[in-house]
């Protein structure tokens, strides 16, 4: 099979393309995309070019369209740059695909070309016309097999292809759905022949993925072109997302009987391949972010376990796979469903997107039998032909293509290593073995796309993928656009796991782009206090660990500092400070235990100082950071692009500075400089998380973790120093006000006046100082008061906190000696670091480990 052309490098790399023109000479955008053009493939469609000197309509006024800086010969530079411009958005907006491998997996970045592919309004309605008549094909044999199985009976569907497919689901059969509708969704693969005709290669029921993808290649692509997308008047994608949204809470409201509907978007975790499209996709609907662990059963009813306790769910926009959704009926061994679903999917209860049980459909051999399907249900032909398939279990067609196996392509029937089918190479004796396991199909050469790339216009094999969706009416609408993956060679992988790339697809307006459309009716009042937010109790304790972690993190990038500075200043400090605060670097994870302390060998405890900061077993800095990047990436639904952003680039810059390993920490200024850096972004980090989130419950447990940790942290910075009272020399006095970010405060009202009095009254007494102990707990009596529960949850927590203040007023302060002083002060931070440790347990308890029995069902 001819395969791609190459493209040229080095030297040739001028033979490979037309020579552009003399300097001097004028040249249009047009002529010069032409001549930076990879030449045309025989035996394939070129969506760029008619002949090797016209491009197509469309991208002749894509090209005329481009902005002045991209014209003439400033044009490839020009894509060069933009190009750029696509990779660094995807980086900063975090967008991902999850790769999987014997190391694990890993998160890389989202692959997005910088050229769209373009598809003329007259063509895209044939291919709109042909795939809504799928889709309804579909819909209407789901319900026949789990129904009446007249396909089967009179033979237009070969038993096999359905009853030994694990994707038909036993328990199911007979069930009908509340609304009618077992598909809202439903993705097809297509590509161009060389005649230039479309053909349908596969078809995707269980929980189409990609649609999160396709909206933000959208905003980034076009955002490059704008010119060109309205010249083009492109067709605007956010109606169909309105559509899902919309015909799923209709058919929601039928279970939730007169109750406003709560529809879910299930997700099997952060680990799942496009987790990011998840997180993105319910953000943009505006609907909660769940997996299987936020969700429970009772009765025949579905419950999401939140803050609040439990709240029914009534639709469930899932992007996990049939058997894994339930433990009880499905797959015995997942640990992602929900136990017991399939019961309140049988009892009508919940509305599932699409609904369980259609995974038979994907079947690259059912593609064969859907003509004479479609002839029986629908009554006409199938607008739009599928790859010529023959399923090897049916005896003619197997001695029909038995010779020509070789020439075709070898799929596995049935699922196979994980994957809805999985080619192989042909083998005779394989087919002969089990001929049901195996269908052949027709070796089609897709259509060449172009994409911008090393300074010129490279065609890659393409593939479209495009959705139908199911409105209020039942009727199938076609997102006009969808998400083309293009293959780096012929014999390459498509999958974006095996190296494939993205493009945007535009679909060409015959007229002005649809304006979207203004809101119908109001909401009632019900709903306006249900559109508040779930939080989900995974989320809370999520938020609830971001906001511990974030202060835990900027406490100890403070005592860092501060050491680091004491080791590099050429006045020597006090032996009792400096015992204070090697303790004080144990005790916060920065230091190991059993190392000599500063006082014993300050080369020592230097090499293990910044050698911990990475140690992922000594909960030092390197560990905080990367568990608030988990945290974050666990709600990253609930975060602006910025800020989870930061929380990556804070964990990757902060390991940059180490070697690879941590086996070579670095020097004193190098890590005083990515110190410094560090505290900018915590600041931006903590204001974030204060002023850029919505204060609802999950926001709530955020500020009331950090309070909880600061009160933690503070407290049993104080207790140490009370303890050390040695040690509140005026470095020592320096250290604390240091150790409290109150430097600048204490100066500013009381100079040099070093005494105990005044630091008792700033650091303990005044609550109006957001860094005393009274001011830290004034706030969190403050948000204790607003968090969710009764009221008596709610006093019970804020009886062990003192009722005013810290518990210590002025005039106690100022009643006592120094040592009388230093005792009251180290039992009280005593008893309120213990009391944090104890609110933070409860808390934990009781928002997010619902317990089980009559107690959770009192909390519905």
């Amino acid at each position: 099979m001819t395969g791609l052309p190459r493209q040229p490098s080095g030297q040739q790399q001028s033979q490979g393309l037309l020579p552009l023109p003399p300097v001097e000479a004028a040249v249009s955008a047009t002529d010069v995309l032409l001549r930076r053009a990879w030449p045309m493939e025989p035996g394939v469609y070129d969506e760029w070019r008619e002949s090797h000197h016209r491009l197509r309509p469309h991208w002749q006024r894509f090209a005329s369209a481009m902005p002045a800086p991209l014209q003439g010969l400033d044009l490839s530079s020009s894509l060069d740059r933009r190009r750029q411009q696509v990779i660094d958005r995807i980086r900063q907006d975090g967008v991902t695909h999850n790769v999987f491998s014997d190391g694990g997996v890993a998160a890389r970045p989202w692959s997005l070309e910088l050229l769209p592919l373009i598809i003329e309004a007259g063509e895209w309605a044939g291919i709109a016309a042909g795939l809504q008549q799928r889709a309804e094909l579909l819909q209407r044999l789901l319900d026949d097999v789990y129904g009446p199985q007249r396909m089967l009976h009179e033979g237009l569907l070969p038993p096999a292809l359905v009853l030994r497919h694990p994707g038909y689901l036993r328990p199911l059969q007979e069930v009908s759905t509340p609304s009618g509708r077992r598909l809202h969704i439903v993705a097809f693969d297509i590509t161009r022949a060389a005649d230039g005709r479309w053909w349908l290669m596969a078809q995707r029921t269980q929980g189409p993925s990609g649609l999160g993808y396709v909206m933000h290649n959208r905003l980034v692509v076009s955002r490059q072109f704008s010119d060109a997308f309205r010249e083009l008047q492109v067709q605007h994608l956010a109606s169909g997302f309105r559509q899902l949204l919309s015909s799923l809470e209709a058919d929601a409201r039928v279970v939730a009987r007169g109750a406003t509907p709560r529809i879910v978007l299930l997700t099997p975790g952060p680990y799942s391949e496009t987790y990011f499209e998840h997180a993105y996709l319910a953000r943009y609907l505006g609907i909660p972010l769940v997996e299987g662990s936020d969700l429970t059963v009772l009765g025949e009813s579905l419950y999401m376990k939140t803050v609040d306790g439990l709240e029914p769910v009534h639709g469930v926009l899932r992007r996990l796979d049939d058997d894994f959704c339930d433990p009880l009926e499905l797959r015995a061994d997942s640990a992602l469903g929900v136990p017991g679903l399939v019961q309140v999917v049988r009892a009508g209860r919940v509305v599932m997107a699409n609904a369980l049980g259609s995974a038979w459909l994907e079947s690259p051999a059912v593609l064969g039998f859907l003509p004479g399907i479609a002839q029986r249900l629908l009554g006409e032909p199938l607008l739009m032909p599928a790859v010529p398939t023959w399923w090897c279990g049916e005896p003619a067609a197997w001695a029909d293509v038995r010779g020509q196996g070789r020439h075709k392509v070898l799929r596995s029937t049935f699922p196979r290593g994980g994957r809805t089918t999985q080619v192989h190479a042909f083998s005779e004796a394989l087919i002969e073995e089990d001929p049901d396991a195996w269908t052949l199909q027709t070796r089609l050469r897709f259509s060449r796309a172009p994409i911008w790339s090393d300074g010129a216009v490279q065609l890659r094999p393409a593939l479209l993928r495009v959705y139908a969706i199911c409105d209020t009416d039942g009727r199938w609408q076609v997102l006009p656009g969808g998400m083309t993956r293009v293959a780096p060679r012929e014999d390459a992988s498509l999958s974006m796991q095996r190296g494939g790339t993205s493009l945007d697809t535009w679909v060409v307006g015959d007229g002005p782009a649809e304006p979207d459309q203004p809101v119908q009716q109001r909401l009632s009042l019900a709903e306006l206090e249900q559109r508040q937010g779930s939080v989900s109790s995974r989320t809370g304790e999520n938020l609830f660990w971001m906001g511990r972690y974030t202060e835990r993190t900027e406490q100890q990038l403070r005592l860092t500092r501060l050491l680091l500075q004491l080791m590099d200043d050429d006045e020597d400090v006090e032996a009792p400070l400096l015992q204070l605060l090697s303790s004080l670097a144990v005790d916060n994870g920065l230091a190991p235990q059993g190392v000599p302390t500063l006082l014993q060998s300050e080369p020592m405890f230097r090499r293990a100082l910044l050698a911990g900061l990475v140690d992922p077993q000594s909960f030092s800095i390197g560990f905080n950071l990367s568990a608030l990047e988990r945290t974050a990436h666990a709600v990253r639904e609930r975060l602006s692009p910025e800020q989870w952003k930061l929380c990556r680039d804070m964990r990757e810059e902060w390991f940059s500075v180490f070697e690879p390993g941590g086996t070579r920490p670095p020097g004193v200024g190098q890590m005083q400089t990515a110190l410094e850096r560090l505290a900018l972004q915590l600041a931006a980090a903590t204001g974030g998380q204060t002023d850029r989130m919505g204060r609802d419950h999950g926001w709530r447990l955020l500020i009331v973790g950090r309070l909880l940790e600061r009160l933690i942290g503070l407290a049993h910075v104080l207790q140490r120093f009370a303890e050390k009272g040695r040690a509140l020399t005026s470095a020592g006095v320096d250290a604390l006000l240091d150790l409290f970010d109150s430097a600048i405060p204490f100066r500013a009202r009381y100079q040099r006046h070093d005494d105990l009095l005044a630091l008792s009254e700033l650091l303990i007494v005044d609550d109006t100082h957001l860094r005393s102990l009274a001011g830290v707990l004034r706030r969190l009596r403050t948000e204790t008061r607003k968090l969710p529960g009764t009221d008596a949850w709610r006093a019970s927590l804020l009886a062990r906190l003192p009722a005013e203040g810290a518990g210590l007023s002025l005039a106690q302060v100022a009643a006592l000696d120094d040592p009388a002083l230093f005792g009251l002060v180290a039992r009280q931070c005593r008893v309120l670091r213990e009391t944090a440790l104890r609110l933070a347990d409860d808390i934990s308890h009781y928002y997010f480990s619902l317990p089980g029995g009559q107690d959770e069902a009192q909390r519905v």
